[in-house]
């Protein structure tokens, strides 16, 4: 059998392909910390030595003894180790392919644009910013870098969450009517999260922002009308730079109304209830690290409870794994920058509707 020129062309084609797909699975994207609390030591970093694709390989910190002691355990050499001062070193670092950006909201910005002027792609903790012209300003430079920008919406990749998502595209619910959420926690004495310039806002930015961001994957549409009512209750101290209770009001383009509260006074486990005409579906721990459960009730239709067995840091997992394989192939983040930036802009109108403003 004689095989032409082209056959041969084509067979040298294919086999490096598919020898440059093997690479790119076998290849883990090496991870710079950036920022060494509680979401990246608890959490992303131990997910990290599970994942198939991803490992950390590098810190940032203004703690030398922390950074030290973290990079004695995962096996990173000291000269990976980096102050806020020398970050814009990493840009000569071959062993960090992105950074994840896990400092308090209002530094987002500043160490996303350095990342993206290093060359590093950019996985950035939510909210993304504390304005929306830093959003914006972080979606731009990593454009103008050519580097990838993913904010880190978790739940957009986890099992219950996709389940729910799908119930509702099937039509299994019917056509879904209204919404509600809620989502917040007593908040402590001295947190950062108090503090206006390192927030940008309250529980609206920290936690409520799990609602604000359900109630648009739910429904696959952007909110045309808001309100939102904000208050302090608790006067000891805690809230003189930020609201203490947020609830906002929303209605979609299909109809569809959404209620959502969010607190810093009062323990709310998230959660989310979404009605439709021919069913109701309610999931528990909906924006939780673990422990979710998905309730169905539909009529004619037996009913469905599916707890979800995955431990924390499973959702980390996810979400590393998914932003390297993204960098690996060359895919768009599925909650890229834009993503960020569109809470960041109805975060804004919440907030003009309540009488405040982003910081």
């Amino acid at each position: 059998m004689s095989i032409s020129r082209r056959d041969l062309l084509r067979l040298a084609a294919s086999t490096a392909a598919s020898r440059l797909g093997q690479a790119q699975e076998s290849r883990k994207v090496g991870y710079c910390m950036v920022g060494l609390g509680r979401i990246s030591m608890q959490h992303f970093m131990p997910a990290c030595r599970t994942t198939r694709q991803s490992r950390v390989t590098a810190l940032v910190s203004g703690h030398r003894d922390k950074a030290e002691r973290m990079a004695a355990e995962y096996g990173i050499p000291r000269e990976n180790i980096y102050s806020y001062e020398n970050y814009d070193a990493i840009a000569t670092n071959q062993d960090i392919d992105a950074v994840y950006v896990a400092l308090p909201n209002s530094m987002h910005a500043e160490y996303t644009i350095r990342a993206a002027k290093a060359g590093k792609h950019v996985l950035c903790e939510k909210p993304m910013a504390t304005s929306v012209a830093d959003a914006q300003a972080m979606v731009d430079a990593c454009r103008a870098a050519n580097r990838k920008l993913m904010i880190a919406y978790r739940c957009q990749l986890e099992q219950t969450n996709l389940h729910a998502i799908d119930l509702i595209r099937s039509g299994k619910l019917g056509k879904v009517e209204a919404i509600q959420s809620a989502y917040g926690f007593n908040i402590g004495r001295n947190e950062w999260r108090c503090n206006s310039k390192l927030a940008g806002g309250g529980p609206l930015m920290d936690v409520g922002i799990y609602s604000l961001n359900a109630c648009r994957y739910l429904t696959g549409e952007e909110p045309a009308e808001l309100h939102g009512y904000a208050s302090v209750i608790d006067q000891d101290g805690r809230f003189k730079e930020v609201e203490e209770n947020l609830a906002w009001t929303m209605k979609f383009p299909s109809g569809v109304v959404a209620s959502c509260d969010t607190a810093y006074g009062a323990d709310m486990p998230g959660y989310y209830r979404v009605h439709g005409s021919k069913g109701v579906l309610h999931v528990d721990a909906a924006f939780g690290y673990e422990g979710q459960i998905l309730t169905a009730h539909v009529q004619g239709q037996p009913v469905v409870s599916e707890p979800n067995p995955a431990k924390d840091p499973s959702h980390f997992v996810l979400e590393a794994d998914h932003f390297a394989e993204c960098v690996l192939r060359n895919m768009t983040p599925k909650t890229p920058g834009e993503e960020g930036l569109r809470d960041m802009q109805l975060m804004e109108r919440i907030y003009q509707s309540c009488g405040r403003k982003l910081a």
